[in-house]
């Protein structure tokens, strides 16, 4: 059984895969990047991006690092919005 990521960021055709691991410490979460293309009728992915690829992967990177930290602060029991645990953070 091939193993699915817990969540997906995509925009266009570029697509964040984010994985959860167990370890003895906890969670953690990593995340593959990749462009997805059509070739002879068939989808096809990369891990090579284009220069008029690179602002949706800052953004789908960006997109990916709120949710494995939105997910953490989760699991470590604050249960504060994102947002708010962004402006408690930035006004520290």
């Amino acid at each position: 059984m091939k193993t699915k990521p817990i969540h997906e960021v995509r925009l266009g055709s570029i697509r964040a895969a984010v994985w959860k691991n167990e370890t003895e410490t906890g969670a953690r979460y990593n995340a593959t990047f990749n462009r997805l293309y059509r070739q002879d009728d068939k989808w096809a992915s990369t891990d090579s991006f284009g220069r008029d690829d690179l602002l949706l992967l800052a953004k789908v990177a960006d997109q990916a690092h709120s949710w494995i930290h939105q997910k953490e602060q989760e699991e470590a029991g604050n249960k504060q919005p994102l947002a708010e645990t962004t402006a408690t953070a930035v006004a520290k």
